[in-house]
């Protein structure tokens, strides 16, 4: 009987201060989250993305837009070397190598083109007609660069001896190439521009393995320049 007396008083005494506890935990506020911050609009988002590229695009050397302008008129005279193949051969695969080349390399001077006139740079016009492909300016200092006599050489070959002559002088124009790729990084501060980088790297390895595609062609005809 005592023994339930005492924990009668307890359970009394303890009463109110438990209620007290659980009225509190029932009506305690929530805490209110710290305010987020406002997210940027698309708007922001794109002006501040186009910022940044423009500023991107600026951050080139001398040597880059030079190294680009410079293959423009290199890959101009490749065009204009495999434009012949149609009028002066037969042979087919010399016709395939002619046309990889000319819509490869065309390609690749619409970029050159876009890159500088991206960054207000002279940009060298391409013109094709039926005489050739010209373009305004002198290149013929660049690595590769076919002489007059030797373009006139080509032009003058016909049938088997122009498909040697072809593959010999376009091995020496694409090694040309490769020679300005690795020039233009051995200036210190040259090809950091993304765009410039991998065009020129691009460049580099293309103009290797077609050189050896054209070297195999080159051993695979008899001396005398007769069609295997």
């Amino acid at each position: 009987m005592r023994a339930f007396r005492q924990w009668w008083t307890r359970a009394v005494l303890l009463a109110p201060m438990t209620a007290v506890a659980c009225s509190q935990a029932t009506t305690a506020e929530p805490q209110t989250p710290a305010p987020a911050a406002e997210a940027r609009s698309n708007a922001e988002i794109e002006a501040l993305f186009r910022a940044r590229t423009d500023s991107a695009r600026m951050r080139f050397t001398e040597a880059d837009a030079r190294f680009m302008t410079g293959m423009i008129h290199h890959h101009a005279q490749a065009i204009a070397m495999s434009r012949l193949a149609p009028t002066h051969t037969s042979n087919l695969t010399i016709h395939t190598l002619a046309a990889r080349i000319t819509n490869a390399q065309r390609d690749e001077i619409a970029t050159m083109q876009r890159w500088l006139r991206d960054r207000d740079q002279p940009v060298p016009e391409l013109h094709v007609s039926d005489a050739g492909v010209m373009v305004h300016g002198d290149g013929m200092h660049m690595p590769g660069m076919l002489t007059p006599d030797q373009l006139r050489d080509l032009d003058a070959a016909r049938g088997a001896a122009f498909d040697r002559l072809f593959l010999t002088l376009m091995i020496q124009h694409h090694n040309g190439a490769v020679t300005m790729v690795r020039e233009l990084f051995e200036v210190d501060g040259a090809g950091q521009d993304e765009d410039v980088f991998r065009f020129a790297s691009d460049v580099h390895v293309d103009q290797i393995t077609e050189v050896e595609r054209m070297k195999l062609m080159l051993a695979s005809m008899p001396p005398d320049g007769r069609s295997p």
